[in-house]
């Protein structure tokens, strides 16, 4: 071992720079110096000041007492009624009433450890941490001198004017206001309530991000996904994979990818495999298309569905380009060439809109406009039920229609069958208007005002060119049959893999996050501003 390193491993001694009196009481106090009034003593490029101190110069030890401080340069001040102080392991202890105060930080506990050589400082009874924006309690912690930061293995108690943060396993940087949440942890304020397993929050910018089994809860809707963005100022949320929006109060779920949501606007925002799952006479109806929109305050909520947009309720499905419904009208618009299949019936116009009811909460009636067609299948045979005219409007029983009236230009083709289900004509008639009633999806009565022309064929004098009404356009192959018919493959594909994606995420064991790069440069990015 060479001269420098043997002297580099030596011990520097603790050097009295004052002490107003200075006694040696060897019985009381053996191989000890007592020091008396303004003492001040320095070690290693610390300076420990107290009213009265026991110096034991063998040790390298003191012992402090009344009105103790120990400062570290510009980065570390630690008071207490009482302190020791080892030089050789260049360790402190301070109690009774210890404070600890750095630039951006105050600790007050009972007492406190700090360990120079790692830059430590701990405590293991209850202490409170307070900074401008924050007030931190726990019941022991650890303070990281040079990265300024806080560390809480036990349960420990962040409280902002605006929220709480509870958790058993935090990091909190006091510079920076960042905190890392791991295991169980809530924030709790007026506006929502957050849970989560694994992530950040900025307190000063309150901005955050959570992963692992999060979720925000507002009064009225509930936010999930695996990985969940927060701006608290603006109110905005954004979710990605396996997001699922509740709305609490009227039971509908929103699925999808990707979600955003504006919580003063009333807006949410939901896309890739997107589906909005609402109760209608106590069944649901599922809606799905590229992008949906769920706008407005309670009762008076719009859904938007764009691109491609699928629905399906057990009794009732259909297709069109957009959908526009509206709680407060109860009144769903099927935008852009529309088709619904209701029974075993199709129907097809230029503008369908579908009418509930608020105060029973079921469907009501259908209005669909220009170019008309309603078509089914001959129960028994090959041919096709139609009815053809300008306007239709339906009415509604427990889900399915019971009443039609098709006003202007209405011409039909129907395959007339009697009881024992035997064709005995087929009727084909022109009128300026059709009632109808149904009853297990087929045609019960036909009543034709002011008929202009119309026979009841034989099925042998009517050709089969003269069975289809001019623009029959018979799309069984299409109906949605199921709620999983509203997807396209490319939609289950991409869900199969982001669900996939997501359950190989669960299965890991959960490791805190890794500390982002705008934490550590905090203080250098303050030096450039």
């Amino acid at each position: 071992m060479s001269f420098q390193t043997l002297v580099a491993q030596t011990p520097k001694k603790i050097i009295i720079e004052h002490s107003d009196f200075a006694d040696v009481n060897e019985a009381e106090i053996p191989d000890a110096f007592l020091l008396t009034g303004n003492v001040s003593v320095n070690h290693d490029g610390i300076v420990l000041t107290c009213n009265k101190a026991y110096y034991f110069q063998k040790e390298n030890y003191i012992k402090a007492f009344g009105n103790v401080q120990l400062v570290q340069g510009d980065t570390l001040y630690l008071n207490s009624k009482y302190a020791e102080y080892n030089g050789n392991m260049k360790q402190a202890f301070a109690t009774g009433n210890a404070v600890m105060s750095s630039p951006d930080a105050t600790l007050a506990t009972d007492t406190i450890n700090f360990n120079r050589n790692t830059q430590e400082v701990y405590y293991n009874t209850q202490g409170t941490i307070t900074n401008r924006e924050n007030t931190l309690k726990s019941k022991s912690g650890r303070y990281y001198v040079a990265q300024k930061k806080f560390q809480f293995l036990t349960a420990v108690t962040i409280t902002n004017p605006t929220y709480v943060i509870k958790s058993n396993h935090l990091d909190y940087y006091s510079n920076s206001g960042h905190s890392y949440l791991f295991g169980p942890s809530t924030i709790t304020s007026k506006a929502n309530y957050i849970y989560t397993e694994k992530g950040f929050y900025d307190t000063k910018k309150n901005l955050a991000h959570f992963l692992r089994k999060s979720y925000i809860r507002y009064d009225d809707r509930l936010i999930e996904g695996d990985s969940l963005y927060y701006d608290r100022n603006k109110e905005f949320a954004s979710a990605t994979r396996n997001v699922k929006i509740t709305d609490t109060i009227n039971k509908g779920i929103v699925k999808g990818h990707y979600a955003e949501m504006y919580k003063k606007k009333d807006s949410l925002f939901v896309t890739k495999r997107a589906v909005a799952i609402n109760l209608v006479e106590k069944d649901s109806v599922y809606i799905h298309g590229k992008k949906l929109m769920v706008t407005g305050p309670e009762g008076n909520r719009i859904i938007r569905a764009f691109n491609n947009v699928r629905f399906f309720k057990t009794d009732m499905s259909g297709k069109c380009d957009s959908l526009h419904s509206s709680s407060k009208e109860a009144l769903t618009k099927l935008i852009g060439n529309p088709i619904l299949w209701n029974g075993e019936n199709q129907i097809t116009g230029d503008i369908m809109h579908l009418i509930g009811s608020n105060q029973t909460r079921k469907l009501d009636s259908l209005k669909v406009l220009n170019n008309t067609f309603l078509v089914s299948k001959d129960t028994l045979g090959t041919g096709f039920n139609q009815v053809k005219g300008l306007n239709l409007y339906g009415k509604f029983e427990e889900g399915k229609l019971h009443e039609v009236d098709i006003v202007k230009n209405a011409e039909v083709i129907y395959y007339m069958r009697n009881d024992a289900q035997e064709l005995i004509g087929i009727n084909k008639n022109v009128s300026s208007r059709i009632n109808m009633t149904m009853a297990d999806n087929t045609a019960e009565t036909i009543t034709f005002y002011n008929q202009v022309d119309g026979n009841i064929y034989p099925e042998e004098e009517l050709p089969e060119n003269a069975r289809k009404l001019r623009g029959l356009n018979w799309r069984g192959e299409e109906r949605i049959k199921n709620k999983d018919d509203i997807f396209s493959e490319e939609d289950n594909q991409m869900n199969e893999k982001l669900v996939q994606e997501g359950e190989i995420d669960k299965a890991k064991t959960n490791v805190p996050m890794k500390i982002r790069k705008e934490t550590l440069d905090y203080d250098k990015k303050k030096k450039k501003k």
